[in-house]
């Protein structure tokens, strides 16, 4: 299929770099260097994935990579899977993140919770916190390799756990406490761990919920020698307890070196560029999720890069991006401190008590970068706000968002609603590498419905079915040359088994990622959906992307989940559900509008078969539509082969696509 690209401005940046961005002062210095032409992106770009070894060597030097031990060579070889990084490297990712201690003003932190309390926490501050945790875990005997796991909020424990963590050389992974006990334990029992630092409760829309049966229940589950309780909401475990070898004491004990008081500067680990960092969760919506490991020099190196050459930031500038503790967004929030950034810490609802909150928090904070995601733009623009006349966002110089498509209605409300000034940025990465391929630059302009270009150093195409690179024709995101942050392995993967047949199984030697994707002739990227929930109308593959950025926003119409659905009689259906916006109602006619609106925009083949209009669509914890997992219900598969329920934010809403897929069987039944 062939896209018709929007040729559409936002911004027009200047298409050569120059000015005093952080990416034109390291292009200065390196052209010098080698007495090259990367005078602008498309030439960077081309000499980032020509001689990779270069430009991470050079990362790494601009950056000050801070090591007890300069690896001996960059990249063994360019081979797929099994390249490695910076290798006889001796580091630890806490170390990059102490060295502002002393040196700014700025603050580290700012936790913000829902009901307002606010805690802003210095780099001095920081430092004995995290220094104090890791004196705790250090006392409790745990070792270099040993797991230290969390269920906690988007908040300062959670980043100073895990930063202790890191400190000691043990591994990290974290759920947030909205996850039941069997959710929890899916992922985190499967590192074995070590500790548990567990919030008491956790506060949402108002509502305080109270965590502590499912924290004892994974006590029981994870059997870790010692458990840190982290309050929340007055919700408290006040007592220090020793049962069936656990041992259990407080956040407060915990930071505070267990009571014995704590002197700086804190001894971190020094460990392989390889070791692991942290484990990462796949959304486990289709069996039990997969532990994806990353290791310390590929992130430090990998969020410096993208953090700086590629948003802009340094010292004195603010990050707040919207997450939880279960998106791999959760990570990018705290290697902002990688960068002397102050990073913004909120737990809660992003629309309580107003449908404003994030923007409030915005203005309150004097945000340099906010970051979100398609879905709160959407609702923003559903609920009318003008963000940029209700607000002084005056330093807020540009909008990040991924986890799916923006479509060009949303770059469209950006531009009005905010200002057309400052950018709305979309990029596209994953968990799986805990970084973008995709996204921009300060140097490159932004289009409609599209992403600017490629991430430094990320070799990204588009691949047929043959495994040749395609331009203005959909095809399967793929990269051909390693990257630092892809994963070191899967947790329990024993041969890198599973780890080969995710990513490599289909073009071998190649990272296939599982997303349809349009690159552009003018070196932009249109993102259309996961291939694995590919629409297929007589043999024409279409991207689910294309239909919701036609139908969302329009009609009365906010939110729209499409599925193809091969049906067991060897027929197909493509069905399309529509979530109203609030106050209107999507009737016979605004559908009839819908089907034209997609006949004459994408094409006829674009307008589905049928029509439901429900209350709301079921997502991931990450806010992804469950399209894949809903996909196969509807074939007739049971609920629990396909999902787990754990990972599901509204899991009563799954009843009515059971109930649907029965009603199917029964007409086909009768035909």
């Amino acid at each position: 299929m062939t896209i018709k690209t929007n040729c559409v401005q936002l911004s027009r940046p200047e298409a050569a770099i120059a000015g005093d961005s952080i990416i034109a002062r390291f292009v200065g210095k390196v052209s010098q260097k080698y007495d090259i032409d990367i005078s602008d992106y498309g030439l960077l770009h081309a000499w980032s994935v020509s001689d990779p070894e270069a430009f991470w060597a050079e990362v790494w030097e601009f950056f000050g990579v801070v090591s007890s031990q300069q690896y001996h060579q960059v990249l063994d070889s360019r081979r797929m899977p099994g390249a490695r990084w910076f290798e006889g490297a001796r580091l630890n990712y806490v170390d990059q993140i102490l060295r502002y201690d002393g040196r700014l003003q700025t603050p580290a932190v700012v936790a913000i919770l829902e009901d307002g309390t606010r805690r802003e926490i210095s780099w001095r501050e920081l430092h004995r916190r995290v220094a104090g945790f890791a004196h705790t875990l250090r006392v409790n005997q745990v070792e270099v390799g040993d797991r230290v796991v969390g269920y906690l909020p988007n908040a300062d424990e959670a980043i100073i756990a895990f930063l202790g963590a890191a400190a000691v050389g043990a591994v990290w992974a974290c759920c947030a406490p909205d996850y039941g006990t069997s959710a929890a334990a899916d992922r985190l029992a499967q590192l074995e761990p070590t500790v548990l630092v567990g919030a008491t409760a956790y506060e949402f829309a108002g509502t305080v919920r109270d965590r502590r049966d499912v924290l004892a229940e994974l006590v029981d589950r994870l059997g870790p020698r010692l458990v840190v309780t982290v309050p929340r909401g007055g919700v408290e475990i006040t007592d220090v307890i020793e049962s069936h070898g656990t041992r259990w004491i407080t956040w407060d004990a915990a930071v505070n070196g267990d009571g014995g008081g704590v002197k700086l500067p804190l001894q971190t680990a020094q460990v392989s560029a390889d070791h692991p960092l942290w484990v990462l969760f796949s959304s486990g919506t289709t069996g039990v999720p997969k532990g994806i490991v990353h290791g310390h020099a590929g992130v430090v190196v990998t969020h410096l890069m993208t953090l700086g050459l590629h948003q802009d930031l340094s010292e004195g500038d603010t990050l707040f991006w919207y997450t939880t503790t279960n998106w791999m967004l959760w990570n990018v929030v705290v290697s902002a401190l990688l960068a002397g950034v102050t990073t913004i810490a909120y737990e809660g609802s992003p629309t309580h008590p107003s449908v404003d909150r994030l923007w409030k928090i915005v203005e309150q904070e004097h945000v340099t970068q906010m970051g979100t995601s398609p879905g709160l733009l959407q609702l923003a623009s559903s609920a009318g706000l003008r963000p940029g006349v209700d607000h002084d966002l005056s330093e807020l110089v540009q909008i990040m968002a991924t986890g799916a498509p923006v479509s060009e209605a949303l770059h469209r409300w950006t531009a009005d609603a905010v200002s057309p000034h400052i950018p709305l940025i979309s990029t596209s990465g994953g968990t799986d590498v805990v970084s973008s391929f995709v996204g921009g630059a300060p140097c490159l302009p932004s289009y409609l419905g599209e992403i600017s270009g490629p991430i430094l150093g990320v070799a990204v195409a588009a691949f047929d079915d043959a495994g040749h690179a395609v331009r203005d024709t959909v095809g399967e995101l793929v990269v051909t040359l390693p990257m630092p942050s892809m994963p070191i392995g899967f947790w329990h993967d024993p041969g890198d088994q599973r780890y080969r047949d995710a990513y490599f199984a289909v073009f071998p030697g190649v990272w296939r990622h599982g997303d349809w994707v349009t690159h552009t002739s003018r070196g932009t990227f249109i993102l259309h959906g996961r291939s694995d929930a590919t629409l297929n109308r007589n043999g024409v593959r279409l991207g689910s992307a294309d239909l919701y950025q036609v139908v969302e926003g329009a009609c009365g119409v906010d939110e729209a989940l499409v599925l193809g659905v091969e049906r067991a009689d060897g027929s197909y259906r493509m069905p399309m559900f529509l979530v109203p916006k609030a106050g209107h109602t999507v009737d016979d006619a605004a559908i009839d509008e819908i089907r034209n609106k997609l006949r004459v925009e994408c094409s006829p083949r674009h307008v589905p078969d049928e029509f439901h209009v429900v209350s709301a669509i079921p997502h991931t914890k990450t806010g992804k539509k469950l399209e894949v997992p809903l996909k196969r219900i509807l074939q007739g598969a049971p609920v629990d082969d396909v999902l787990s329920v754990g990972a599901v934010d509204r899991p009563d809403l799954i009843t009515y696509y059971v109930e649907l897929a029965q009603r199917w069987a029964d007409e086909e039944a009768q035909t």
